[in-house]
């Protein structure tokens, strides 16, 4: 004696199932999900260290936390290598024209961390040789708090830049709403009198 099973009826398809499209839209959309995924995944960082920041750095590249883990340990000190610029510590008047040379020739897409309180807000250094915020002169993405951060906080800043790659893919930094025209003004001149006093 055998098994009688419930016969389903034959399936009807309504017009909401069905999507219509072009092949070359659909791998249009692939490749840009493709190269969003590649590129988030393999930042390559600039380090532009001046103080007890770049040791929290240093440290976010060593093997207890590996900032290898999230595609970011090719540090090169290439600029025309790099896509992430990593600030960390303070900045001197003198060396902001430095600092924006190198962002400058980075290529695009490129994106900015501004690591610890010195190159956020100058932090305890409130004096005329001391840039008071990197943002005055150039673009910045993500502001990574502390004094000095602790590597989770840096690694915190590079998921918080893989998110806007995510979003944003190889939109250059104009397009994002920031760039050279938006941002980036010339260095203050500081005159200091020479000789002495009569």
């Amino acid at each position: 004696m055998g098994l009688a099973l419930p016969v389903a009826p034959p399936y009807q398809a309504s017009k909401e199932e069905f999507l219509a499209t072009r092949l070359d839209q659909v791998m249009d959309i692939l490749r840009r999900a493709t190269v969003n995924w590649s590129r988030k995944n393999s930042l390559w960082p600039m380090p532009f260290a001046t103080a007890c920041c770049g040791i929290e750095l240093m440290a976010t590249g060593a093997s207890r936390y590996d900032i290898g883990r999230f595609g970011a340990e090719a540090m090169r000190f290439s600029p025309r290598q790099c896509d992430l610029l990593i600030v960390a510590g303070r900045v001197a008047i003198k060396a902001m024209p430095v600092l924006q040379r190198i962002y400058m020739q980075m290529a695009e897409p490129k994106w900015v961390i501004s690591m610890g309180a010195c190159a956020s807000t100058g932090g305890v250094f409130d004096t005329y040789a001391v840039v008071q915020g990197i943002d005055q002169f150039m673009p910045v993405d993500v502001y990574v708090p502390g004094c000095p951060p602790r590597p989770e906080t840096l690694i915190e800043g590079v998921m918080a830049i893989q998110r806007i790659v995510d979003r944003d893919g190889l939109k250059a930094s104009q397009e994002r709403g920031r760039g050279l025209g938006l941002v980036i003004q010339a260095p203050i001149k500081v005159s200091v009198p020479q000789g002495g006093t009569n």
